[in-house]
């Protein structure tokens, strides 16, 4: 007999009981959780259990908040004893750069209402009393820091799902699935499941499970397994009468710039590294199918540099034996952060699975996965979680190399203009080696690989001299210049990877219409279209190329493909096309007031006095194309889309005729002069239609209370994303993304604003790094704000 379920859940660690309890909660109550072995079965059991609030993503420092809300009540609503500690953490900074993190998460928290500050190194010696300061520039409080016992925090959730009704199953392992009718069938040795959803929750075995679900429109979960080592001492007199003195357990300590967190454990320490030569373990042999309660042996080789290290901060270490060291699997994904929402191309499935910090993030992640399944969205935006960012570039090689680089700098610090090394070149330009002939020093957008900035000679191209978060970078003269020869003359930009698909079949203009905000262009015109969530919050923006009443070409970001491939597909009526034509056309942007004398120098048979948002068949030097009158730079401009075998020999023909190339960084900088908005820097789920400005895309725009606004300001650094917006002394605000405008010579950022403070001239601050920064909301486009120049 088939059981049945509303929801199938596969995988009992932490993360898929909390799902469970979590939609148990919502009232879903006839869901089941299979494990094959004992709840907290694989990276669970033995994980560290520390639990920090601490991200540099804002969306993960919601999750984490959010999982120690819960932890802390987690034993009063469950009746279930938990072992959670909160004792505080201190992190330790040895560098400006650190401190500057440190004040940008701190600033967080204050608009959060989290109790983090920033710490002198007096007052780390106060809360920390063994602690060696003399070589420390300061550091970071974050009060509700702790950590939890994993197999308590598990066995709190379970009690708690299954007192709400939820079914969970151990040593009931799941073998494969189908799908019949509409339904997924989970299949077990003990029966077949019948179930509408299935969530794949298989911690690092999540990829063997992911295999199951490829002949249904699914890919190879991209991740890696990697060992981690941490070891307990034996109980240290010390520590035992402090906590005997204090009543609690000392601070946890982080030293992200040595790379090791030493905690409290008992009366003696924990001391975890994310050392620099740490490895995978399965590497010669595949992933046993059974590795449940099980570790690798030892390797305390790897770990000495940051023994000693460790020893010389807390000199009490170095006074005790090791009574245990802890070697075992742990998952990760590409930039180290979880798989959190819809898997990618197949229906009524999702993914919760890939936790490097999986005690810290459980909580959040059961809120934000069933937010996905019984809301259709997560209550804030969960990009930087979506299985749908890696896209089918991200093969074995490129996430064991990518994951690996993750764990060894686990803690390192996240420069906007720094690219790291591994995993690149999967995407490239048909233009590459030309753009590399040229200077072009590279960044990978979804994958692919565009210029950043072209290096003149002289130029630091070192990768440490990107490592910072000063405005005059290496970048700083190269970006100048390329903004300057658009302005005054002419550039080009290979901007290659756009995501393009084409819709077609009779009636496609109907249904177009009936799913974005307003309405669409004419044949033989484009413009841009905004999707909106239930709650009439930006999903997502596509240019619109009308060729008929019913074909259309939708280009949106190069990341964007699987995501906006669901937004089209959800409910694709029947005799529509939909076709990803992602690899077979790329683009160059020629623009600057020059723009259409090289055309027609280089030849054309192109109409280039039609108008602005026009686009249309045509040949340039003597090669088709489509041209469209458009410049995300704003100004005289068109997109070249061609052929990828035809892209090198209008690259040479464009820049034979002087137009000078440009990178993504000086692109950058003239579309922030515009005010004009980027898709999941400024375009989320965060906001509305209305609040980003969008009310002129719109048939039935609402009134928002907060709006989007172009400031200029003094700050001697570029605000990092989601920087504090204030008035007078209350956060009223926050940047969505900023760059300074080389053609206006000013500092530039967009902020999310309260509509009445977003009025033209009103004088506020951005709080940059701790340092106020005085700013001025425009009056609109800081250049060409009439669009003389684009539409000239």
């Amino acid at each position: 007999m088939t059981e049945t379920a509303r929801v199938v859940i596969i995988g009992g660690g932490v993360v898929g009981v909390s799902c469970l309890y979590h939609l148990a909660q919502r009232g879903w109550t006839d869901c089941t959780l299979l494990e094959k072995n004992e709840l907290t079965a694989g990276s669970t059991w033995h994980a560290a259990g520390n639990c920090p609030t601490f991200s540099t993503s804002l969306g993960m420092t919601k999750l984490q908040r959010y999982s120690m809300e819960l932890y802390r009540g987690l034993e009063a609503a469950t009746g279930t004893p938990l072992t959670y500690n909160v004792t505080g953490a201190i992190r330790l900074a040895h560098t400006d750069d650190r401190m500057r993190e440190f004040e940008h998460v701190a600033a967080w928290g204050r608009k959060l209402g989290m109790p983090t500050e920033m710490m002198t190194v007096a007052d780390m010696r106060e809360a920390y009393p063994f602690l060696e300061t003399h070589d420390l520039v300061g550091g970071f409080w974050d009060a509700h820091d702790g950590d939890a016992d994993p197999a308590s925090l598990t066995g709190a959730l379970a009690a708690g799902a299954r007192a709400l009704g939820a079914t969970i199953h151990r040593f009931r392992p799941a073998t494969g699935v189908t799908r019949k009718g509409g339904e997924w069938i989970v299949h077990t040795a003990q029966g077949d499941i019948r179930c509408r959803y299935v969530v794949n929750a298989g911690g690092y075995y999540a990829q063997r499970i992911g295999e199951w679900f490829r002949p249904h429109g699914g890919r190879t979960v991209p991740m890696t397994v990697l060992q981690h080592q941490y070891l307990l001492t034996e109980e240290i007199p010390e520590i035992a009468e402090w906590t005997r003195e204090n009543g609690r357990k000392l601070p946890l300590v982080r030293d992200p710039d040595v790379s090791y967190y030493l905690r409290q454990e008992k009366t003696g320490l924990n001391l975890g590294p994310y050392e620099r030569g740490g490895q995978p373990f399965w590497t010669d042999a595949p992933m046993p199918e059974d590795f449940s309660f099980q570790l690798f042996p030892d390797d305390l080789d790897r770990l000495e540099p940051y023994i000693e290290d460790a020893m010389a901060r807390v000199p009490l270490l170095g006074t005790a034996g090791i009574s245990r060291v802890i070697n075992g699997p742990i998952p990760y994904a590409p930039d180290g952060l979880p798989l959190i929402g819809p898997m990618p191309g197949v229906p009524d499935a999702f993914e919760a699975c890939v936790f490097t910090f999986g005690i810290a993030q459980a909580g959040g992640a059961g809120k934000l996965l069933t937010d996905w399944i019984v809301e259709g969205a997560p209550e804030w935006d969960a990009w930087s979680m979506d299985p749908r960012r890696f896209t089918g570039w991200v093969d074995q090689a490129a996430a064991d190399a990518m994951g690996l680089q993750v764990y060894r700098h686990e803690y390192a610090l996240q420069h906007p203009h720094h690219a790291w090394p591994a995993g690149r070149d999967k995407r490239l330009s048909p233009a590459h080696d030309r753009i590399k002939a040229a200077g072009g020093r590279m960044g990978a957008f979804g994958g692919w690989e565009r210029a950043l900035w072209y290096a003149r000679p002289g130029d630091d191209t070192t990768e440490a001299a990107t490592e910072t978060f000063a405005r005059h970078g290496p970048w700083w003269g190269a970006v100048a210049d390329e903004v300057a020869a658009v302005r005054d003359g002419v550039g080009v930009i290979d901007i290659c990877g756009f995501t393009r698909f084409e819709l077609s079949g009779a009636g496609a203009g109907d249904w177009l219409a009936g799913r974005i905000a307003g309405r669409l262009p004419r044949t033989g015109r484009m413009g841009l279209a905004y999707f909106a969530d239930a709650r009439g919050r930006c999903l997502t923006e596509m240019s619109v190329l009308r060729h008929d009443e019913d074909a259309f070409t939708l280009i949106t970001a190069a990341a964007a493909q699987w995501h906006d491939r669901d937004v089209l597909t959800r409910d694709l009526r029947d005799g529509l096309t939909l076709v990803d034509r992602t690899d077979e056309v790329s683009t160059l942007l020629v623009t600057g007031p020059e723009a259409r004398a090289l055309l027609t120098g280089i030849g054309t048979t192109a109409d280039l006095s039609a108008p602005w948002l026009s686009h249309q068949r045509a040949e340039v030097a003597g090669i088709g194309c489509t041209l469209a009158r458009v410049s995300f730079a704003g100004d005289l401009g068109w997109e070249i889309h061609a052929r990828p075998a035809d892209i090198p020999a209008l690259w040479d023909a464009v820049t034979g005729a002087g137009a000078r190339p440009f990178g993504m960084m000086a692109l950058d900088s003239m579309r922030m002069e515009k005010g004009w908005l980027s898709w999941k820097g400024d375009l989320s789920t965060d906001y509305t239609l209305e609040e980003l400005g969008l009310a002129r895309f719109m048939r039935h725009p609402g009134t928002p209370e907060r709006r989007i606004a172009l400031l200029e300001h003094d700050g001697a650094f570029d605000p990092l994303p989601m920087s504090n917006v204030l008035s007078g002394d209350s956060i009223v605000g926050e940047v969505t993304t900023a760059a300074f405008g080389h053609r206006v010579g000013k500092p530039l950022a967009l902020a999310m604003l309260p509509v009445d403070l977003a009025a033209p001239g009103t004088s506020l601050s951005i709080d940059i790094f701790g340092r106020p920064a005085q700013a001025r909301v425009l009056p609109g486009a800081a250049w060409d704000a009439d669009f003389t120049r684009i539409r000239s």
